[in-house]
């Protein structure tokens, strides 16, 4: 990763603002920055250098992580260290503006750092400039992507292999998991979501100890992360006899899903992408069953920008990697969604997923 040439952008871009420096809070964009993956730090960017604090925790970890940036380890908390150190350099600090990441400082960081800032020194509320940065991916990003990709289907094989009528929902999630520690991920990208029967709509279902029944879908949504980057997938399993019903409203959802996929180039907004699920589903009158976004990018984070929603105007870029996930959703009877990970290309796109989307039955 080269994280030097990371933050030279972010000076750079620092330089056309009213900041005289930019603070850093936000756990995912320190580590997209400078490389620390422990779970507490600052860093201040200013047009002299970056400097990474932490306390003695992660004296080793930071000084073996963190690159392209000074180390300083508290004896404090870092917060009131920060303070120090911006008085012990700024002298002449008067009129001094560090932009803070708004989104992440809670109040109470906010009201502690008003505290020890030395005289002079303003804080201002700063865009979301890191988060833009990271929606479009480096080649070693995208290496770490597909490669947590490709481990995060063999869990839907496994799934294949354990979701029948009768079995728990929590027990095929267990068995998902498992398999995901035993290929060497780091952790589950959210908590697992196999929701059955009635509960498949419900978008966000997570595993219960529902047991899975016949003459129903079962809504299978995961990820892993590896080496820090996360992957997310859903696949919609049939369980017992089809009934024509649950075909079509399934064939409908892949119809949207490969519509949307196809729209997918350089130049198009992201809300034309979810149009296009759209048009499909209204066209059969399953329009108003699809009831959130059609997605959204994936990185560091299992939800980053940009959100793949309607009137959405973010351009896409080669180097983007967003999830396309139309879904239909009957309450009090099933649901389905189909979902995979998406990369933009020079030339159009590449859909990392590697899993079949045809209709399954158990």
């Amino acid at each position: 990763m080269n994280f030097q040439a990371r933050q030279k952008r972010l000076r750079e871009h620092i330089a056309t603002t009213r900041y005289d420096g930019l603070l850093i809070n936000h756990l995912p964009n320190i580590r997209y920055l400078c490389g620390f993956t422990g779970s507490a730090g600052l860093l201040l960017i200013e047009e002299a250098g970056s400097v990474f604090f932490t306390d003695a925790r992660y004296d080793t970890q930071a000084h073996e992580e963190v690159k392209a940036a000074k180390v300083v380890i508290a004896r404090k908390a870092p917060l009131e260290a920060l303070g120090d150190f911006i008085a012990s350099r700024r002298r002449r600090s008067r009129g001094w503006d560090i932009g803070i990441e708004a989104e992440h400082f809670t109040v109470a960081e906010k009201k502690r750092l008003t505290k020890v800032r030395p005289q002079g020194v303003r804080l201002k509320d700063a865009p979301s400039i890191v988060e833009r940065e990271r929606m479009v991916k480096d080649s070693d990003e995208l290496q770490r992507i597909r490669a947590a990709v490709q481990l995060g289907a063999t869990l839907f094989d496994r799934a294949l292999k354990v979701i029948r009528s009768g079995v728990t929902e929590v027990e095929v999630a267990a068995d998902m998991e498992l398999t995901a520690r035993r290929g060497g991920a780091e952790a589950m990208s959210f908590p697992t979501i196999v929701a059955s029967g009635k509960r498949s709509a419900l978008p966000h279902g997570r595993a219960s100890a529902q047991p899975i029944v016949s003459g129903a879908f079962v809504v299978c949504d995961f990820g892993v992360i590896l080496a820090g980057y996360c992957s997310d997938q859903t696949r919609t399993v049939w369980v017992g006899p089809v009934s024509e019903k649950a075909r079509f409203a399934y064939e409908s959802v892949r119809e949207a899903q490969q519509a949307a996929i196809e729209t997918v180039r350089p130049g198009i907004t992201v809300g034309e992408v979810d149009e296009a699920a759209r048009k499909v589903l209204c066209r059969v009158q399953l329009g108003k069953y699809f009831t959130h976004s059609t997605g959204h990018g994936v990185g560091l984070e299992i939800h980053e920008s940009p959100r793949v929603a309607a009137g959405m105007k973010t351009v896409l870029k080669p180097g983007m990697v967003i999830t396309i996930e139309p879904g239909v959703y009957f309450p009090g009877k099933w649901g389905v969604r189909i979902e995979d990970m998406v990369a933009v290309t020079d030339g159009g796109y590449d859909v990392l997923t590697p899993s079949s989307k045809q209709f399954v039955a158990v």
